[in-house]
Parts: structure tokens; sequence; C-alpha cells
């Protein structure tokens, strides 16, 4: 266990924090179970792309859970291992007991929360808030107070919460957007409001309801928000969470701010929490697919063979993927030239412009892109003077 102050030397070497959440909220994924072995990998594997917090899980669940994430804190890892707890004493001597040195306290934060799901008060959840945060840091756990639902939370009451928590010991605010209905204005203005008044670190908890997850983490992060709440793949209830991989790269490439992980560590971790998961990586997913850089449209095409920064964002290498020009039904002359001069064919603009109709056709009744050596073969097809197309 380490103590508190290894642990805020951990969250202070970066200008940015993840603390990620695929062990706890992305396990809460509908059909997504994890076995304890495969949790233990996927920590390490965190902590090798240097993760620097691990939501490891819910220790009051007991059972596997709780041995699951005592075993994640005596791992030795590097990172600062986190006990997620709802606003609890009791929760969070289960946590104590798994020798984390964090804890997540969450309560409720808005109305809608307070009077329907936990028919109380906005009283009692401050006290709540105060006597628990408390009691975390008499043992000397770093603590993240969260506000459930606080992107509909009442602003006025939300700058109470966070105070409260503040003033109770608390070391950050998690800003949670939990049914996922934030927009990128409203939280900016709502996250640098909390920051501006409390003078609390906040982290950003987003999720994928409205495909905003990534989004509304940024513009938190714009806003001042030094923490994001991520998962592998962006795996979560309902619709997910903001993906790991996408926060750390916008926030380098858009922002200019740095999380401290290694991109490339990202696809090993995302290409085995995919198989534990039973959640194959989509081919357009941002940063991990395989289409990432799969170039077909003849303009596009043409622009990456005479420089790919004119339609690459950022280099492939940087995340371990690779460039691949693709022959298709969109795919230009000059693709096909440049295709066939790599496998020692010289090919006359006459040539081109025949070949290219074959190479359509072909793609069409196909259904698919076609490969480099049926290319060859239709070049040669067309140098014969056969036409496959011809009864």
């Amino acid at each position: 266990m380490k103590s508190y102050d290894e642990v805020n030397s951990i969250l202070n070497r970066h200008e940015l924090v993840a603390c990620d959440t695929t062990l706890r909220d992305g396990e809460q994924t509908a059909g997504i179970v994890f076995s304890n072995v495969e949790k233990y990998r996927i920590a390490q594997l965190m902590d090798d792309a240097n993760v620097q917090q691990i939501e490891a899980g819910i220790p009051t669940m007991g059972a596997d859970e709780k041995k699951a994430v005592r075993h994640i804190a005596r791992m030795g890892l590097n990172a600062s291992i986190l006990g997620w707890n709802r606003a609890d004493i009791q929760d969070i001597d289960t946590s104590i007991d798994c020798d984390v040195d964090s804890v997540a306290i969450s309560m409720s934060s808005s109305d809608i929360h307070i009077e329907h799901k936990l028919k109380k008060s906005r009283e009692w959840v401050l006290d709540k808030v105060v006597e628990s945060v408390e009691h975390a840091k008499a043992h000397g756990l770093y603590v993240s107070c969260n506000g459930e639902d606080a992107s509909r939370a009442d602003m006025d009451f939300l700058l109470q919460f966070a105070q409260a928590a503040k003033e109770a010991g608390a070391d950050r605010f998690r800003y949670c957007d939990t049914i996922g209905r934030e927009l990128p204005s409203t939280c900016h203005d709502r996250v640098k409001k909390i920051i501006d008044t409390v003078g609390i670190d906040v982290e950003m908890h987003t999720h994928n309801d409205f495909g905003m997850a990534t989004a509304n983490c940024i513009a938190g992060i714009e806003a001042g928000a030094r923490f994001a709440s991520t998962t592998v793949m962006g795996i979560g209830e309902r619709s997910g969470n903001a993906p790991l991989e996408e926060i750390v790269m916008a926030a380098k490439h858009l922002l200019c701010k740095d999380f401290g992980i290694i991109p490339l560590k990202l696809k090993p971790l995302a290409e085995f929490v995919s198989v534990a998961a039973d959640r194959p990586i989509p081919v357009y997913k941002p940063f991990l697919g395989s289409n990432c850089f799969a170039h077909e449209a003849g303009i596009h095409a043409d622009g990456i063979i005479k420089d790919a920064q004119n339609y690459e964002p950022y280099d492939p290498e940087e995340m371990g993927l690779e460039r691949t020009i693709v022959i298709g039904k969109h795919s230009g002359r000059n693709t096909l030239v440049t295709k066939l001069k790599e496998h020692g064919i010289e090919l006359g603009d006459e040539d081109a412009s025949a070949l290219l109709d074959l190479v359509r056709r072909y793609s069409v009744k196909l259904h698919r892109c076609i490969s480099d050596e049926e290319l060859v073969a239709l070049y040669a097809d067309l140098k014969r003077g056969q036409n496959p197309f011809e009864d």
C-alpha cells in the first residue's frame, strides 16, 4: 500500500492524470465478466502503459471482487490503486481491508437522484459526504469524491457538494455525467465554475449515451480538469464511457496536454481487453481499428502517396498502426500505377484507364476491395486481351 505522499507524487508527475475504470465501470457493461487472472493482466498492462491510477473494483461486493482488488493492490505496480465505494463507512472499511491507497466515494448530487433514488434530502447527502470523506482521510487515504449525476444537478447545490467534500479533506471532485446527457459547452462552463469557485481538482467521468463522452471529457479538460476517468475501448454501462486511447491522444494532439501515457502500449492493452471482454475492436475504432490508416478513395490515396500529412491526422507508428492503400471501387489511376510499380510493372496512361475500369467492376461484383495479387492478375488479363466480364 502506497502512502498518501507517494500517491500524490504519482498523480502530480504529469499535466493530466488518467484514472482508468475498466475493471470497475468497464466490467459493468452488460455481458462482460473478467476473470481475476484477466483483471491482473489488464492491471499490469495498464501499469506498463503508465496509467497513473487504476480503479480496481468495488471491494464491498465481496468474494472474488474483494480478492481481485486486494491482489492488484499487492502487485507492486507503479500506479495508485483505487477502490470504489458508496458514501458509506462500511464500504470504505472494506476498501481499507484490501490495502488500496485511494478510494472513490460516490454520492448522488442531482435532485432527481436524491428525491427518487435515495428518497432523502440535500442535507442528508452533504452529511454522508462529510462523514465518509473524513473517515477515509482519517485512515490516510487519497480521496476522490464523486458527484453522481452531476451534469443534472442544480449548480448551486453542486458547488455546496464539492465545497463540503473539499472541507472534509477530499483531494478531488469527480464530475459524473452519469447518463451521458451533457453538452460540451455546458460541461465546460460547469466544470470551470467548480474549479474557480471551490478551488478543487476535478476529474471528468463521462458516459457515451449521446456519443459525447470523449467530447465532454475533453471540454472538461479545456476548462481546467486535470483528471480523466476512462475505460479501454470505451466499454462501460449502456453505450460506454470515454475511451482511454481517445482521451490520451486527443489531449496530446488537439490540446497539447500530456498524460505521460505511452501510446504504443495502448493497442496491446486494448487487444487483451477485447479478447477478455469478447468485444471485437471495430475496424473504424479511432486509434485502434485496422481502418484508421486505410485509404481507398482516389483523391485521398493520391494525396497520401504524395505526402501522408495530406490526409492523416497523426503518424500511424505512434499507435503501432500501419498505413495501407486499398484497391477497390473508389480507387484512382495513380493508386494503380503506384501499386503495380511495387510489383515491377510500369503502367502507361492508356492501360491505367482500362485497368481502372476492370478494377471498379471487379470490386462491385465481389462487394469488396481486391488484393495486390488480384490486381496483378487483372493486369495480366488486360494485357492478354481477356475480359473476365465477357460472356
